[in-house]
């Protein structure tokens, strides 16, 4: 029997209600996710499009008084999102004033770094593209390894 690729159907994010207009820009301004149909579920939420795939589904499910995701205590630690050019990408992120970090793994693709209103990490990952500009070959972002810092030397 073949193993298939199981590609990812959709994410889901929990938010206070007071999040969900922040959110929303985030992931229009980044991605171009555009907010559409969801279905009438008991709790208030949106889900985001990709054309006219459901993506992402952002849910209100915490208090007003919740801090937001704490990281030593979750598994999760990012979701990533297939890109192609880099530099529009660059574009939306300074035009949403969001803090980010490039990495280059030489092995692997170009990588951006940011979190969401809620803390959520998200990777832009752009396989194959070459980038002006960019950081060095086998720079590690902080928010991956804790400090940046360079990969290892192979022997």
């Amino acid at each position: 029997m073949t193993q298939s690729r199981v590609p990812v159907h959709h994410i889901n994010i929990g938010c206070r209600r007071s999040d969900l207009p922040k959110i929303e820009a985030f992931y229009e301004g980044l991605l171009g996710l555009k907010v559409g149909y969801r279905p009438p579920f008991p709790s208030e939420g949106i889900w985001m499009y990709d054309g006219d795939h459901p993506l992402l589904h952002v849910v209100v499910r915490f208090p007003e008084d919740w801090a937001g995701i704490d990281e030593a205590h979750s598994g999760y630690d990012h979701t990533a999102y297939h890109c192609v050019g880099i530099d529009d990408y660059r574009s939306r992120i300074k035009a949403l004033g969001v803090e980010y970090e490039e990495q280059l793994v030489s092995t692997n693709a170009y990588q951006v770094f940011t979190k969401d209103p809620v803390g959520n990490k998200v990777e832009l990952i752009f396989p194959d593209e070459t980038v002006a500009n960019g950081v060095a070959e086998g720079t590690l972002s902080s928010s991956q390894f804790g400090t940046r810092t360079k990969m290892p030397e192979t022997v």
